[in-house]
């Protein structure tokens, strides 16, 4: 018998990225990591919408409305991205001092403002009328397109703090607040690699033929699979890494029995002799 799988590259990454963030999903409810990463569980439970709904309503809606919810959601990802990142940020760098912090923001800062202004087209402002409906998605696409180049930006460089410096402030190596700096520092790396190669090749290779066109678009496919093909195991670098306990997990309190009508007792089992990220051992 013989079985014929006519799968796209395309589908089998949108499969296995869409189940890898069910996994994740289960992975922060069940190991109670939500409640130590709220922005981060709500950014990964807003990607596994979106792939969702892309897979449920592309072909199905008018292109105008379907460009209207993407584009909002696409905005909304940047926000809540941004979120996430305070959220390691002030994780890793809790301790830190006013005058770090300030520094570290200017820089940030100066270094995002620099590739704003210099990457990517900026329409004439004249452009920027929320006059219509197609107005005002023009001016949320451009909002979704240079605060996702924002939040690359800032990811990357707030990846290099928390791996340069996060150990001292007990954000090391082992901690869950790196690991998920680096995925999304990764992440970041492979999109904003992929949209600078892709810059490189439309600005400097001219179609003469339809052969040359059609080689041109497969380049630009082979390049997105490859950013997806990083994400997805982003995504499984954080299952793997959530999953595990930090070292110097939170004590179990564990109830003794005493006698009938005391009041009972709680006893601190420390689970490893290493303290807490941020507090001191018991």
């Amino acid at each position: 018998m013989h079985l014929n799988f006519h799968f796209t590259q395309v589908q089998i990454l949108w499969t296995l990225t869409f189940a890898a963030h069910l996994v994740l999903l289960v992975v922060l409810l069940g190991r109670d990591r939500v409640n130590r990463y709220p922005w981060f569980s709500a950014s990964i439970a807003l990607v596994t919408l979106r792939l969702l709904s892309s897979r449920l309503l592309y072909g199905r809606l008018p292109e105008l409305t379907l460009g209207g919810i993407f584009i909002v959601l696409a905005v909304i990802s940047a926000i809540v991205s941004f979120l996430v990142l305070v959220e390691i940020a002030r994780r890793a760098f809790g301790r830190a001092s006013r005058t770090a912090w300030i520094l570290s923001v200017l820089v940030i800062l100066a270094a995002v403002v620099s590739v704003l202004a210099t990457w990517g087209p900026w329409p004439a402002m004249r452009t920027l009328k929320p006059d219509s409906l197609l107005g005002t998605l023009g001016i949320l696409q451009l909002a979704a397109q240079k605060g996702g180049t924002l939040v690359d930006v800032s990811t990357i460089l707030l990846g290099l703090l928390v791996v340069a410096f996060g150990a001292r402030f007990g954000a090391g190596w082992r901690s869950h607040t790196q690991q998920i700096m680096i995925g999304l520092s990764t992440a970041s790396i492979a999109q904003l690699g992929v949209q600078m190669i892709w810059q490189i090749i439309a600005k400097h290779t001219l179609p003469k033929t339809m052969a040359d066109y059609e080689r041109i678009l497969g380049v630009k496919d082979k390049l997105v699979n490859a950013n997806s093909a990083i994400y997805l195991l982003v995504v499984i670098w954080w299952i793997a890494c959530l999953w595990i306990d930090e070292p110097g997990a939170s004590a179990k309190a564990l109830a003794v029995p005493v006698e009938e009508g005391a009041s009972p007792v709680v006893v601190e089992v420390p689970l490893a002799a290493e303290a807490q990220e941020g507090e001191p051992a018991s």
